[in-house]
């Protein structure tokens, strides 16, 4: 099925939400319901024709969140999934691989290559992250159900600066570093734990910085 054929109106995302909200406890959904309401805010900002689609992946994102590590470890040889040791030890990025892989069986009709994308990598960022993928990045990490102060810093970060009242230009720069704060805050986090830290979130924040250094030269 190509891009061009899933529809995410809003009739199937009262369902998906429904189906959604069925398999996630009340504190999971919480979350994923902010996140869906984050979602769309930022996709007025951004992409205001994506925002159904944003909705979607937000509504999708944790929908394998709270399986145990031995369901993922038993789905992901069966999908295809090949996991290293980091990935064991930092068990609790499985549920974006997990759910990208369950959403095409499951949910076919919202397992549109971008919605997959924007799942797969909303925990650890990728190189060269598509809008969307950044924006769900971004949704589940300044969500209002985040308290924990990094997360409370950065959604003042991003908001106080009123993105509304600037050009698009100046809109992509704002996203651009809220991003790569984030992925700071992240990295400093998982060094003062003494634990490892993802290539694709160092390759995410590399290409970030690049971005930012292009538009110097």
């Amino acid at each position: 099925m190509s891009a061009s054929k899933f529809c995410f109106d809003e009739e199937k995302l009262n369902v998906l939400r429904l189906k959604v909200q069925a398999r996630l406890s009340p504190k999971r959904w919480i979350h994923t319901a902010e996140v869906e309401k984050m979602a769309a805010r930022l996709s007025e900002l951004f992409c205001p024709q994506k925002k159904n689609l944003l909705r979607a992946a937000a509504l999708l994102h944790d929908i394998t969140k709270e399986w145990s590590v031995e369901k993922h470890c038993a789905f992901c040889p069966a999908h295809g999934i090949r996991l290293t040791d980091q990935d064991l030890f930092a068990h609790k990025t499985l549920h974006a691989r997990t759910a990208a892989a369950l959403i095409p069986e499951e949910f076919a009709e919202f397992a549109a290559p971008e919605l997959l994308s924007a799942v797969r990598w909303h925990t650890t960022g990728r190189a060269n992250m598509t809008l969307s993928d950044k924006l769900i990045y971004l949704a589940d990490y300044i969500d209002e159900s985040r308290a924990f102060p990094d997360c409370v810093a950065l959604r003042n970060a991003f908001w106080s600066a009123d993105p509304q009242a600037m050009s698009y230009a100046d809109r992509k720069e704002h996203l651009r570093k809220i991003l790569l704060r984030s992925f700071d805050m992240t990295i400093s986090g998982l060094l003062a734990d003494g634990l490892p830290v993802a290539q694709d979130t160092i390759k995410a924040r590399n290409t970030l910085i690049l971005e930012g250094f292009r538009k110097k030269v």
